[in-house]
């Protein structure tokens, strides 16, 4: 007798979520998909054959499992209380995945509310663009349970080439802000070395296939070259105002930790400062460079406003 593959809920349709439900749905999972705006849970369904649930209570009460991708906090607290919320439709043995970016000590909270209803939460923010989403190369990683984890594990490797378990609850949303950290440093030093590029003559587009065939080539790199080389054409991985939201997450980490944090406080000041532009929806890897693009015309008394591409190049 072959087992029934688990039931899934899929909360929160997003620029990442939304490709899990494909990869879901063609691995011959049922899905049910909710969304605070409707139509986006409307039309991933019509999409991929997926049931659309009103609420977050009647998508929890669909499944084995639950996976949640959401905004921030706020978002986060809201779909999981109430009389329409998670916890009022989750059933005893579900095992609820928490992919969102939040602070660990949200996930620690959630924990226990969830193991009252008998079910179990994992913190299971993913690394990877939307590309690796869509390819199932995503990096889950993981706080909580092993034992859950193991139950899981099957529907993740659909998603995901790399499962990474640290331990307790709140664990694998520390290291997913400690991994943001690190790519938003990255991404500002990006954006200095291109503009010294091409301030000094060098081509645009010749000067990051020179970082992409060099040490620097991270797989960052390598997938962000679009949204450097030609910004207004490129799809938006990560808004500005969702970078912005990540930092001041790892800034209260960092602080709570007492860990120094010189080169966040240097990357803040850029951040703030796009941000004061009113870029805040704009792709929040490559509108640094514009921005830093902008500074230097404007320190040259050139003409030019945040944001407007550097069209000689």
């Amino acid at each position: 007798m072959i087992d029934a593959l688990p039931t899934l809920a899929v909360i929160g349709i997003g620029r990442i979520s939304r490709p899990l439900v494909v990869r879901l749905r063609r691995a011959g999972h049922s899905v049910t998909v909710t969304n605070r705006t409707r139509a986006r849970a409307l039309d991933v369904a019509a999409e991929t054959g997926a049931c659309v649930a009103g609420t977050p209570r009647e998508a929890a009460a669909s499944a084995d499992i639950v996976i949640v991708c959401l905004t921030d906090d706020t978002a986060v607290g809201e779909v999981y209380h109430g009389p329409d919320g998670i916890l009022a439709g989750v059933r005893p043995g579900t095992t609820v995945l928490e992919t969102s970016t939040i602070a660990p000590q949200t996930v620690r909270t959630l924990a226990p509310l969830v193991l009252e209803r008998g079910a179990t939460l994992l913190d299971t923010p993913v690394s990877g663009s939307v590309e690796l989403a869509t390819r199932g190369e995503l990096t889950f990683l993981v706080g909580g349970p092993k034992e859950a984890l193991d139950r899981v594990r099957p529907v993740m490797d659909v998603l995901a080439t790399r499962v990474l378990h640290f331990g307790e609850s709140g664990s694998g949303s520390i290291m997913k802000l400690a991994i943001n950290s690190l790519l938003l440093s990255m991404a500002t030093a990006l954006a200095e070395a291109l503009v010294l590029a091409e301030r000094a003559g060098i081509d645009r587009a010749a000067a990051y296939d020179a970082f992409t065939q060099s040490a620097a080539a991270a797989p960052f790199v390598l997938y962000n070259r679009d949204n450097f080389v030609r910004p207004r054409e490129a799809a938006i991985h990560m808004t500005l105002s969702l970078v912005a939201k990540d930092l001041t997450l790892i800034d209260a980490l960092a602080s709570s930790v007492g860990a120094p944090m010189a080169q966040l406080d240097a990357n803040r000041k850029l951040i703030d400062q796009a941000m004061a532009a009113g870029l805040e929806d704009r792709d929040g890897v490559s509108v640094l460079a514009e921005l830093l693009r902008h500074n230097a015309t404007a320190q040259a008394g050139q003409p030019g406003e945040p944001g407007e591409p550097n069209r000689s190049h």
